[in-house]
């Protein structure tokens, strides 16, 4: 069991006892100085690419500077949702690099930390595993007369006990937690500051239910609680003072984010804290910067996520025939949504330098609530060679508000092209992705599906899928996908406000052929690999839709980028709306054929430019995102 990390010229108080009612107590290794004193805050690790074990690392290494007494955490340390060794893996990986810490830490747990995926689920989740790797899952502690207080928000429904952070329901706490809680409260009068800690910021109200108000309700009542922090949503905002008690929503410490923009909320930080008689201070720490978290207001955040939304507008069509030429003129539109004077910066882009753009860079401010409309002149001579790209305008919104000034750069927007005529190709090839954010992508337009059965299938050669990897997806809180994670093959379908996911238990093999089908027929879902039925789970509701593109090679982000790509190959990559496969085994197609029931087949026979050819009636072609590209030396039959 590790707390932390002591140095050698430290003096150290081991009196302290941990309060708690569950099993595995220790006493807390505190540094003993003066009253006054920091502590640091650390926000989700979870969802974020793999580097962000090194950015964890980093914020270590900077903590260490700052030398704090010691480190809170809120909660989702490791991306979970997986079996025990894969949990054990994660956590130890976690928990090795934490060590490196010169004061001591404490966990909070997490969705993500207690979240069980796969055949075999326990009714405790990880609970035992992260009390027998960390403490229990609720506790208390003292330093310098003030207690901190760590609280389990995934207990579940106390009826059903489904765990899951989108459902009232499910968002309470038992009765045994908050009589502990209280006990702790009732004992805490002498302190001179009292902190809370969990996962789910529940005063939010919402998915996150009603039950809040009884806890803060308990807060208020003890007269010392100076602040409540949480994380989960991975964005920063104060949520003001409410009773007397701040609220604040960290965002994240290598975990995944929107855009790293600090107006935005979204960025890697370490939260300080220094904390004295008569009141604690807060400095938000990225990197070379010192950011107020109070500014992170709920107005400051909506002006910011509507100019995320809003601008720039590109909602004209680009069609581009057989020859590549393409001469039009298409609106831009710039808005205002704020209540303070905007600055766009808008510039033509593209990585085929044959694309001419009139203007080629402006500025434009914008009165507040107004919207102005750019002409674009676009032009490219042709031809649909290898070379030819989509072109994208390049935009950065300049503001100031009460919080400051700030930019939000990288608010691209690609020119929507339509490829209207693309010759059929002559001979066969398969898709090749070797880098993130190689894939293909598909507007989910041109693929419609209403909500019922469908089958989702490919041929894959893989050559790395460590981590979890895309394979065919259009997921990201909704809708369907195959995936692989550490090798393990799996289908999702988003049902009724949740998952059901049929997972392999073996490895899929690299640099070998494996023929994929995902199916779901309104009562479940399949996994076939290689024609052998290898998993199911009952599915019966409504399948819920997004608009976010199918991307092939890779996971879909909330932007609709790709992500999390696959090393190998891929072809004949079918969708269905019908359930093609029943009972325990199916010979696959060498060629998938097309048929009225075939909503997409891509076979990566050649590629026109950019854009991939779409086999059936519906002409959904899709276009190379990243590095992907069709190698036509290699047939797979």
């Amino acid at each position: 069991m590790v707390w932390g990390v002591l140095m050698a010229n430290r003096l150290v108080l081991a009196g302290g006892e941990i309060l708690t009612d569950r099993e595995h107590a220790v006493t807390p290794l505190l540094a003993v100085e003066d009253d006054a004193f920091l502590f640091a805050v650390y926000g989700d690790r979870t969802g974020g690419p793999a580097e962000g074990i090194e950015i964890l690392k980093q914020a270590v290494a900077d903590t260490n500077l700052i030398d704090p007494d010691f480190v809170m955490t809120v909660g989702d340390l490791i991306q979970g949702y997986n079996a025990r060794p894969a949990w054990i893996q994660q956590m130890t990986e976690y928990r090795s690099v934490m060590s490196a810490l010169n004061c001591p830490w404490f966990p909070v747990a997490g969705n993500h930390d207690i979240y069980w995926r796969g055949p075999g689920r326990p009714a405790t989740e990880h609970e035992e595993d992260f009390e027998s790797f960390f403490g229990p899952l609720w506790y208390a502690f003292d330093h310098k007369q003030c207690r901190f207080i760590v609280l389990f928000t995934d207990e579940g429904d106390p009826k059903t006990g489904k765990r899951t952070f989108s459902k009232p329901e499910s968002q309470v706490m038992s009765g045994s937690q908050k009589s502990w809680l209280k006990s702790v409260l009732d004992s805490s009068g002498n302190m001179r500051h009292v902190f809370v800690f969990c996962h789910h910021p529940r005063w939010r109200g919402g998915r996150y239910g009603d039950d809040w108000q009884n806890v803060h309700d308990m807060l208020v009542e003890a007269g010392n609680v100076t602040a409540v922090m949480a994380g989960h949503v991975h964005n920063l905002q104060h949520d003001g003072q409410i009773d007397g008690i701040e609220y604040l929503t960290l965002a994240t410490v290598g975990g995944g984010i929107k855009g790293d923009s600090a107006a935005a909320g979204f960025f890697h930080h370490v939260n300080i804290v220094m904390v004295r008689d008569d009141g604690i201070a807060m400095a938000t720490v990225p990197v070379g910067t010192v950011i107020d978290p109070r500014e992170m207001t709920p107005e400051h955040m909506a002006g910011v996520e509507a100019l995320m939304k809003s601008g720039p507008s590109v909602s004209a069509k680009l069609s581009v025939g057989a020859d590549g030429v393409v001469s039009a003129e298409v609106p831009v539109r710039l808005v205002n949504p704020t209540d303070v004077p905007v600055t766009w910066t808008l510039v033509g882009n593209s990585d085929d330098r044959r694309w001419q753009f009139r203007p080629d860079h402006l500025h434009e401010t914008i009165a507040p609530g107004a919207s102005l409309d750019i002409p674009f002149q676009l032009h490219h001579p042709g031809p649909l060679d290898a070379d030819w790209g989509i072109p994208s305008v390049s935009a950065s919104v300049a503001f100031r508000d009460a919080a400051g000034s700030w930019e939000i750069p990288n608010l691209d927007r690609p020119f929507s092209v339509v490829a209207t005529a693309l010759p059929a190709p002559m001979g066969q090839g398969v898709l090749r992705t070797s880098s993130e954010g190689d894939a293909v992508v598909i507007p989910s337009a041109d693929i419609p599906l209403a909500d019922g059965p469908l089958t989702l299938e490919a041929w894959i050669k893989p050559q790395d899928l460590d981590g979890r990897r895309g394979v065919v997806t259009k997921t990201e809180g909704s809708e369907y996908g195959l995936f692989a994670t550490d090798w393990m093959p799996s289908f999702h379908v988003f049902i009724d406000g949740d998952y059901r996911t049929a997972k392999a238990s073996s490895a899929l093999t690299r640099d070998q052929w494996h023929h994929l089908a995902g199916v779901f027929d309104g009562n479940e879902v399949r996994l076939y690999v290689d024609g052998q039925r290898v998993a199911s789970e009952a599915a019966v509701g409504s399948r819920e839709q997004n608009d976010l593109p199918l991307v092939v090679g890779g996971d879909v982000d909330q932007g609709g980028k790709p992500n999390s790509s696959i090393h190998g190959l891929l072809d004949d990559v079918r969708l269905s709306s019908i359930a093609r496969y029943s009972g325990d085994s199916m010979t696959p197609a060498t060629r998938h054929r097309v048929d009225d029931d075939t909503v997409l087949l891509l076979r990566f026979d050649g590629a026109a430019g950019p854009f991939i050819r779409d086999a059936s009636k519906g002409n959904a072609h899709g276009v190379l995102s990243g590095s992907a590209q069709v190698d036509e030396s290699i047939t797979r039959e």
